[in-house]
């Protein structure tokens, strides 16, 4: 079975004739195509079942207000909230073993529940902040992505660089739980979104890279998915991040 998981940046096969170049080109393309009409079709997806939710009194099942305005999630919001984390996992550890059916409905079932665990925020920030920090985080990642796809530079020790800073976001946000420090978050916030930023570029010539790896094997549909959940989570991440700066609060 080929590792789709693990390309080998530059070692793309060489084209012999100018029709076989030809031909590589437009297989490329329609990947790409592919990956981002899954990815696109996600994010509406959740942000469908997130305005649907949070604008409602469902989203009340999710989080009660505290005294102080604090939102605290209930049991059923901390599910939710972690729902999308297990489905994330079960797809990234067992695409090797599960059908490519199987992985468009754990897709699709993910961005659902990225929807209903979003439907907070609405209650957070203002509608206006919202729409306005959705329409810069695609512009930018719009350019980031295509900077990923056309750049020739290799940016594999990038990515490695910018995991570690993932664990690191991670450890810093469970420490500000318990801090709560404001100027803490924003510090966070500022590293999350040029993590996020790098990942967006790196992630894109990586699905380039499978691309070659996978062509003409059954494996090239699932590694779609996959290249559109990595894209997607890049989109939501530098989303969330960029709304600490540019949302206002209710």
């Amino acid at each position: 079975m080929a590792n789709w998981s693990d390309p080998q940046f530059g070692t793309a096969p060489s084209s012999t004739t100018t029709a076989t170049g030809v031909a590589v080109d437009a297989g490329l393309r329609a990947h790409m195509l592919r990956v981002y009409n899954y990815m696109t079709s996600a994010i509406l997806l959740t942000g469908i079942v997130a305005v649907l939710i949070g604008n409602t009194d469902a989203v009340y099942s999710l989080i009660t207000i505290s005294m102080d305005g604090r939102l605290t999630p209930t049991v059923l919001g901390w599910i939710v909230t972690f729902a999308p984390l297990g489905l994330a996992l079960w797809l990234g550890f067992g695409i090797n073993r599960i059908s490519q059916g199987t992985a468009q409905f754990l897709f699709w079932t993910f961005a659902v529940a990225m929807g209903a665990s979003l439907s907070t925020i609405f209650l957070v920030y203002t509608d206006g902040s919202i729409a306005l920090t959705f329409f810069a985080t695609a512009a930018a990642f719009a350019s980031l992505s295509l900077y990923g796809y056309t750049t020739k530079r290799d940016l594999t020790a990038m990515g490695t660089f910018l995991l570690m800073g993932v664990v690191g976001l991670i450890v810093a946000s469970i420490v500000n739980i318990f801090w709560m420090n404001e100027t803490f978050s924003l510090v966070i916030a500022a590293i999350g979104v040029l993590v996020f930023a790098g990942l967006t570029a790196y992630d894109t010539q990586k699905i380039k890279s499978i691309y070659f790896e996978l062509q003409g094997t059954e494996f090239l549909g699932k590694a779609a998915i996959m290249g559109a959940l990595n894209l997607y989570l890049d989109f939501i991440n530098m989303f969330l991040f960029l709304l600490r700066f540019l949302g206002n609060r209710e």
